[in-house]
């Protein structure tokens, strides 16, 4: 008999024994053949896994499709460790949410909101006004179905695309997105470790907590794949032209691969929930701003209100702007949110068109990415051969992914998805904001996908 302390060693991918009705068998080679998955078996490895195995299989199952030289003989019952019983409580509300149940991004945004303290929160998930941007970036990835194609092989699906001139492993990459030092002290150096990892492009923001010098250090150490995973620069254009051209020469010397334009920020948008969370500090620590200070001379010349960025910046901009970035790859504007704009964009001779509302943080009617991809393969399909075209906004499963792809677009980006999940909470407890379901829209258009490109193709509805 074999001892059940000598099973329990094997536990591992390299060596797996599992304990089936008193008898061990070894199924290391069968783990990625297993139709469940590896990891089912995995975590019964050096385990008595009867219960689970006989309430899933007829009788016979194991020994009519395990090798007998895998079959490794009875075991004493006398050694066998009893498995716990599961809990069926659910986690608490107050209890982080592991990483392991975190299936979709919107269960990232659910375990981000436990962690992290309500100013990195408030910032994090605040959008404009009365968040009807946002709303759009919801709703409308629902109103695009899928068509599958049935009878393709689909065993193995290379899922690797080339972005803005770059191999990526996936076909998204991780969008601008500022003061990540909020969420965790590394800050935007968690971001670039997870590219140079994952193999996958990083568009950091100008206005990065951590400088790009140390970003560009940070994805050279820690890069996995030598010719996959690199930088793109963000750029912001600043009211100083002198700031906007060291920026760029800055990302030039750095080695940045792309240079990102950001074209819907010439204000800053009103970002209600960070600005009644900011009031709302002041209030209670005596901070309020007296009213008299709205008051302007008659006489001064009025500022332009949220101009944290250039104000003035025009298509006749590009022409220095990528003068000054030479031959250092390819251009990008960023936040085209319609099919005139994108056209403008092609005739000013830019690589890709990013379709984006800034996260529904700009302005309140804004139109989705998704909605604004359709109306370009609609009113202007040749775009989609001419400049290649990405977008973001409320991208939460694999499915988004190839509705973008199927309707033409070359990849997508993920912004506060990204953004790291660890903090301290502090005492100021936010509800979870409970959104409406969208409506049911009607079947109104579909789309064929290009020829090559997936199996699937988008339909619109509403």
């Amino acid at each position: 008999m074999l001892d059940g302390a000598e099973v329990a060693k094997h536990n591992t991918r390299e060596s797996c024994w599992v304990i089936v009705n008193g008898h061990a068998y070894d199924v290391t080679d069968f783990l990625d053949k297993h139709p469940g998955g590896a990891t089912v078996i995995l975590k019964y490895g050096g385990k008595d896994a009867t219960e689970e195995y006989n309430a899933i299989h007829a009788e016979g199952t194991i020994e009519k499709y395990l090798p007998k030289e895998k079959h490794l003989g009875v075991v004493d019952p006398a050694t066998i460790a009893v498995n716990p019983k599961p809990k069926a409580q659910q986690v608490k509300s107050s209890d982080p949410i592991p990483l392991s149940m975190c299936l979709c991004l919107d269960d990232f945004e659910a375990a981000a909101e436990r962690v992290i303290n309500r100013r990195a929160w408030t910032y994090f998930h605040s959008a404009a006004d009365g968040l009807s941007a946002l709303r759009n970036n919801q709703q409308d990835w629902a109103k695009v179905l899928l068509r599958p194609r049935i009878l393709r092989n689909v065993k193995r699906v290379d899922m690797r695309r080339v972005m803005l001139g770059q191999k990526s492993r996936l076909p998204f990459f991780i969008a601008p997105a500022a003061r990540a030092k909020l969420a965790h002290e590394d800050g935007e150096l968690c971001l670039a470790r997870g590219a140079a990892r994952a193999g996958i492009p990083y568009c950091t923001s100008t206005v990065s907590t951590v400088s790009h010098d140390e970003l560009a250090a940070c994805l050279q150490a820690e890069k996995v794949y030598k010719d996959e995973g690199c930088l793109f620069f963000q750029l912001y254009a600043a009211n100083d032209r002198r700031v906007t051209i060291d920026r760029i020469e800055t990302a030039r010397r750095l080695g940045y691969k792309a240079l990102v334009i950001t074209v819907d920020s010439a204000v800053v948008g009103k970002r209600e929930e960070d600005e009644r969370y900011r009031a709302e500090l002041d209030y209670l620590n005596g901070n309020e701003v007296d009213p008299a200070a709205y008051v302007k001379v008659a006489d001064d010349e009025p500022p332009v209100l949220r101009a944290f960025h250039s104000p003035t910046l025009t298509w006749d901009d590009l022409k220095w702007i990528r003068e000054l970035w030479g031959n250092s790859g390819p251009v990008a504007l960023k936040g085209i949110q319609t099919v005139e704009d994108a056209l403008l964009a092609a005739e000013a001779g830019v690589d890709a068109i990013y379709l984006s509302n800034h996260g529904g943080r700009q302005c309140d009617d804004a139109p989705s990415s998704i909605r604004t991809l359709v109306e370009i393969r609609r009113f202007a399909p040749e775009l989609l051969q001419k400049v290649e075209i990405y977008l973001d906004g409320w991208v939460r499963r694999g499915a988004d992914v190839i509705k973008a792809l199927c309707l033409g677009a070359r990849g997508v980006a993920l912004g506060r998805p990204f953004i790291p999940e660890r903090g301290d909470r502090d005492d100021h407890a936010i509800d979870r904001r409970h959104e409406p379901r969208p409506a049911e829209p009607k079947l109104c258009r579909h789309y064929d996908s290009r020829e090559g490109h997936s199996s699937a193709a988008a339909v619109c509805r509403g």
